[in-house]
């Protein structure tokens, strides 16, 4: 079979790239994968994703190294024209806006601000999931990490994912967070076991267990709110 007859639309559907981020989400693509999305199109002899691949084997696989090529130069590739050219300045563009942009610094106060950071995550959820927040001495959220799914009962919390995460992110505290798909609020006594073990374990590092946090869709409980963490 000739080069050019390599078409995409006859290579098997979970090898497309528009497929495969249908299907996968877009983390699921390669930087060649989702470069050909962008392009659209390749040429006779090269499909979207042999050209992808030629642009960045000549960018040495850093795509942001092509924003020093110029238009012209980008057209020098086989298949980019001038429409092609500032489709991919445009798109490098966007991203140096994305990683340089400074974002602005959240601080947790209250169980409220836990609550209101964690909502958009865990709002409607039909699984319990375990998170952690990590803060610093200045109540600044310095990230998030979702530690364990589970069912209804309490997921497994491991302590030494948490701690290796909260050592990571420099944190000198931590909140648990997991929600109760029951939409009951009360904690069991499998919450306050857990509660209290990984109080303990923060203890030997140094790092303060800030709050426990159950997160219900239209309401919450939280542990040093009700005195639990003392």
């Amino acid at each position: 079979m000739k080069k050019y007859m390599r078409s995409i639309k006859h290579w098997d559907e979970s090898d497309r790239p528009r497929e495969k981020l249908l299907k996968n989400g877009a983390g699921s693509l390669s930087t060649t994968e989702l470069l050909a999305i962008i392009l659209g199109s390749g040429t006779r002899s090269l499909t979207a994703v042999d050209l992808s691949r030629e642009i960045l084997k000549n960018a040495d696989q850093d795509l942001l190294s092509l924003n020093d090529k110029s238009i012209n130069e980008l057209m020098q590739f086989k298949g980019i024209g001038t429409a092609k050219a500032i489709t991919i300045k445009a798109l490098l563009e966007l991203i140096k806006r994305t990683k340089y942009k400074q974002k602005p610094q959240r601080k947790i106060h209250s169980s409220k601000d836990v609550y209101q950071e964690m909502y958009a995550d865990l709002y409607n959820k039909h699984q319990e999931e375990f998170w952690l927040l990590f803060i610093n001495n200045n109540n600044v959220l310095k990230g998030k990490k979702q530690i364990s799914l589970g069912g209804i009962d309490m997921a497994t919390v491991d302590l030494k994912v948490i701690f290796k995460h909260a050592l990571l992110n420099n944190a000198t505290g931590i909140i648990l967070v997991h929600n109760h798909p029951s939409n009951n609020p009360n904690p069991s006594v499998e919450d306050k076991l857990i509660t209290e073990k990984i109080k303990k374990a923060a203890r030997l590092l140094d790092i303060s267990l800030v709050d426990h946090l159950i997160f219900c869709d239209n309401t919450y409980f939280s542990f040093i709110d009700q005195g639990l963490l003392p």
